[in-house]
């Protein structure tokens, strides 16, 4: 190597992809639009331990003593709330930016595990309908596919307020995934970019929602829980507000959450990340004495039992998983090595659901390319996925002595770095100190 080379050092500030983004834009003169989450590093669950049972609490035996994994979903106001029989749900995810196939075998994947899906903006398929046991359908800003019969046929209403990825933002769908029929469930003209709207139209405050809701339960009969999904920026208020509203649920979705496609901007520097907004909707509801009683659904970045577990340990009654389901369904697998490298990327780091090229038929409208995807054999790896978690969520609840996953609780964590204790809000492991409190 010569000297020249060796004495070569990269810039802290300006980094070589940090020049390469900038000489990027100085050439095209447009944002980066990408699919799925933040790449940035932030404090997550990995920054979390169990303390695990021992003289001064005992395990429970593993295959001789139950851990119950049922919760209840929307017993607030609705008539018929959903009893769920694992705490682990699918994401709202479109149809348009998923693929008939993929929603197909969501649904199948939840139903056979006893959980629900979600329809996402754009409408309810036959499909998913069809495949799905309890299945929550979307009102966005959008208004996409918004008819007041699908209302009725789906199980619980998600009034989506904000997303993890995008707070503030609203969704893309290019035109290369908008085909006919696509084009027809949103009533937009085929293979023209869409853009949805930030906010919704009926509505600009907690007062208004307040109406909405209203509405939405008499077109029900009050019969369907609703839900209030935000996206991680100001939990604590937005959290109260919902309840004020009348939400059954509050779904809040930190910013490592996914999404078919945004500016790239938005998921790398919006929002907060998903331990931090869990402790303040948790604070939050506690504060106003709704605590369990409005039931708190947790989603943005979460990939194993242990996730689940650390969020139900503080404060969850259940969480959401959507980047996650897609990966189950083959999203990023290994194969199609020649797609992938059309696409400029590889298998393991591709995030160009926006493309409509899924090579695995996953984010995609190409009818030759959804081929790829069988929904009856993908749904069985979504089930698989589903019935993993739940075992892992199971022994953790056991190892810390609790018969019921939702008896986890702040008690039984502790924090590995500094940052994760002041955001969980739990001791810093080996202490009882909590960053920011007095000891």
């Amino acid at each position: 190597m010569s000297d020249n080379k060796k004495n070569l050092k990269g810039f802290s500030t300006f980094s070589h992809d940090t020049i390469a983004e900038i000489q990027r834009s100085a050439r095209e003169g447009i944002y980066q639009i990408r699919g799925l989450g933040a790449k940035r590093k932030v404090p997550n669950f990995d920054d979390l331990v169990f303390l695990g049972a021992s003289a001064s609490r005992y395990p429970l035996e593993g295959y001789r003593e139950k851990c119950n994994t049922s919760v209840v979903i929307g017993d607030r106001y609705a008539k018929k709330p959903i009893t769920l029989d694992i705490p682990i749900t699918i994401a709202g995810m479109s149809f348009g930016a998923l693929g008939a196939n993929a929603k197909d075998a969501l649904g199948r994947g939840a139903s056979a595990m006893g959980t629900s899906t979600t329809t996402g903006d754009g409408g309810m398929t036959q499909e998913e309908r069809k495949s799905s046991k309890y299945l929550i359908y979307q009102l966005l800003p959008s208004r996409y596919g918004m008819n007041p019969d699908d209302l009725r046929k789906a199980d619980a209403i998600e009034v989506v307020v904000g997303q993890g990825a995008k707070p503030g933002g609203g969704g893309m769908l290019l035109g290369q995934k908008i085909n006919e029929r696509v084009a027809m469930m949103r009533n937009l003209p085929e293979g023209i970019d869409q853009r949805s709207a930030c906010r919704h139209p009926d509505w600009t405050g907690p007062d208004d929602l307040e109406i909405k809701i209203q509405e939405l339960r008499e077109i029900t009969n009050w019969e369907k829980p609703i839900y209030v999904k935000v996206g991680a920026a100001r939990a604590y208020y937005d959290t109260a507000l919902a309840v004020k509203a009348g939400a059954d649920v509050v779904v809040l979705d930190g910013m490592q959450g996914g999404t078919a496609a945004t500016q790239d901007v938005f998921i790398e520097h919006v929002g907060i990340p998903t331990l931090g907004a869990l402790r303040e909707a948790v604070d939050s509801l506690k504060e106003l004495n709704m605590h369990r009683k409005v039931q708190l659904i947790v989603s943005g970045g979460i990939r194993s039992g242990a996730d689940v577990a650390k969020a139900m340990a503080m404060g969850a009654d259940a969480v959401s998983i959507g980047s996650a389901a897609m990966i189950a369904l083959n999203c990023n697998a290994d194969m199609y090595p020649e797609d992938y490298e059309k696409l400029g990327t590889a298998a393991g780091y591709c995030h160009h659901c926006h493309t409509g090229k899924c090579p695995v038929g996953v984010a995609t409208q190409d009818p030759e390319l959804e081929k790829r995807l069988e929904p009856e054999l993908a749904g069985k790896r979504v089930k698989n996925y589903l019935a993993t978690l739940t075992l892992e969520l199971q022994t953790l609840a056991r190892a810390n002595g609790k018969s019921d996953v939702r008896n986890l609780e702040p008690e039984d964590l502790a924090a590995l770095t500094v940052e994760a204790a002041a955001m969980a809000r739990v001791p810093l492991a080996g202490t009882n100190w909590i960053p920011g409190h007095e000891l």
